[in-house]
């Protein structure tokens, strides 16, 4: 993504500086198309198909995954093959296979220990100390305060799980394993309710009505949101609170719990588990050193929060994004010596990639392109663009460096990482594998989302940066 902020680092900077510079090296023309960039507004017939196809069969599909790896050993087919065996023309036939094949069954501790879940976390983001963080600005012109403290949360949540586990015996570390079902239904009910709740809030009590977007169907404001920074009070924040915290925080808990259940299946932790593990867990503690960062990345800048992110964050991240170790449960892989060191030098360098084309945006975003990169001058088009309050605002796009070889070259390095993250558990099975193709499906429609977006708010700007780097993602080739 390109850089893009405004030329100084302080709400009453930013406010003050809108217009005027006398570094601008660009045109001064503003970027003017009717339209305020953010989440679309006019949609087609196709749009409004897709989004009620992904909200009937997104929760379905989490459910066959899940099925697939607890009664059939991983196999992707499985489910399939066994609904192939019932009598399809009779009603009473699909309830038996969906009762007793596929859905998980609700309990009560499931209920327990998930909404319990949310309430710690809750709990944590209140009260922990913070320090805080600036998004960047709205549509409407906005500059909204963070409570940075996830790291911190983190490392609260882990120590007390070990201690608990580990240390006390008050619960078996497989906890999390061993109700993983019931802990589905809990968090579709939750996700459900989160996305249906942001609805209504959005069109009743609103926290900033300015930056909100309707279309004319109801089913892709659902979806996609109509607030953009939904909040209770001033700080507590939706979109930072639901990714990083029951999803985030949860993803390498939830891999450590899969670890504890192998090693009471097999009397040890395979190799494979402990890449798994490695490379969530340097995934997940970049994301939370570095949260003041993701307050500038599309989730927190673009999206608006709708079942999207509200049923997302709540399941679809933490149930399909550790499939590699529910899947290493049922089968245990040792992997050979040469084998793990070139999973191993894939993963660690998919992982400086990703950090440091991240950090050359970062250092030009914070010396307003007064820097070095690569030992040389930084390279940016200075541009101005209008928000829906009138004001004219600045920033930069960055084109040279790991910049300058595509518009999204820190995607190279998060695919490597999370082709290493597949690649840990052999090649027995496709189904470890669906992280790797649903990444890239997911980055690849990020990178034409982004085109639209940046076209719509930068206008004359986005057409000069797109012909200084010509290339979306893989130089040379696309």
């Amino acid at each position: 993504m390109a850089v893009t902020q405004d030329s100084t680092s302080t709400l009453k900077q930013r406010n003050v500086k809108a217009s005027g510079s006398s570094e601008a090296t660009a045109p001064t023309l503003v970027a003017q198309t009717g339209k305020t960039w953010g989440r679309a507004r006019e949609i087609g017939i196709l749009t409004i198909i897709g989004s009620y196809i992904t909200v009937l069969f997104a929760p379905l599909f989490v459910v066959y995954m899940w099925v697939s790896c607890d009664k059939y050993q991983c196999e992707i087919l499985g489910p399939a093959s066994k609904l192939l065996t019932y009598d399809l023309s009779d009603s009473k036939s699909w309830i038996a296979f969906l009762t007793d094949d596929f859905f998980p069954k609700p309990t009560a501790e499931g209920f327990y220990l998930y909404f319990g879940w949310l309430f710690f976390q809750a709990a944590l983001y209140v009260f922990v100390p913070a320090k805080i963080g600036y998004g960047q600005e709205t549509p409407a012109g906005l500059i909204l305060p963070y409570v940075v403290n996830g790291l911190r949360a983190w490392f609260i949540t882990h120590a007390l799980f070990i201690a608990g586990s580990i240390g006390l015996g008050l619960f078996p570390a497989s906890i999390i394993h061993d109700n993983w079902g019931a802990l589905l239904i809990s968090a579709n009910v939750y996700g459900f309710f989160l996305a249906f709740f942001s609805y209504v809030k959005a069109n009743l009590f609103p926290s900033h009505p300015a930056d909100r977007k309707f279309s004319s169907s109801f089913i892709y404001d659902f979806l996609m949101g109509i607030e953009f920074n939904p909040r209770i009070g001033k700080w507590f924040d939706f979109k930072l609170f639901h990714n990083g915290r029951p999803g985030i925080v949860a993803w390498t808990l939830i891999n450590l719990s899969f670890a504890a259940a192998q090693y009471n299946n097999i009397g040890y932790v395979t190799n494979s588990m402990i890449l798994v593990n490695l490379f969530h867990l340097i995934y997940v503690l970049d994301f939370f050193y570095n949260e003041d960062w993701y307050l500038r990345t599309i989730d927190i800048c673009h999206d608006h929060f709708g079942f999207y992110l509200a049923w997302g964050d709540s399941v679809w991240l933490p149930f399909l994004y550790t499939l590699q170790s529910h899947y290493l449960v049922r089968h245990p892989v040792d992997l050979s010596l040469p084998y793990t060191g070139a999973v191993l030098a894939v993963g660690l360098a998919g992982y400086y990639i990703f950090r440091a084309v991240n950090h050359q945006k970062d250092i030009v975003r914070r010396t307003d392109g007064n820097c070095l990169i690569w030992g040389k001058p930084a390279k940016v088009i200075r541009t101005e663009f209008a928000t829906s309050d009138g004001k004219t605002r600045k920033s930069l796009l960055l084109i040279s460096g790991f910049w300058g070889l595509s518009r999204h070259f820190n995607y190279v390095g998060d695919l490597m990482i999370s082709l290493a993250m597949c690649m840990s558990c052999g090649t027995g099975h496709i189904l470890p594998y669906f992280y790797i193709f649903y990444m890239t499906f997911l980055l690849v429609q990020r990178i034409f989302r982004d085109q639209d977006r940046c076209q719509n708010k930068y206008g004359h700007y986005w057409d000069q940066y797109c012909k200084a780097v010509p290339y979306k993602l893989i130089p040379y080739i696309w």
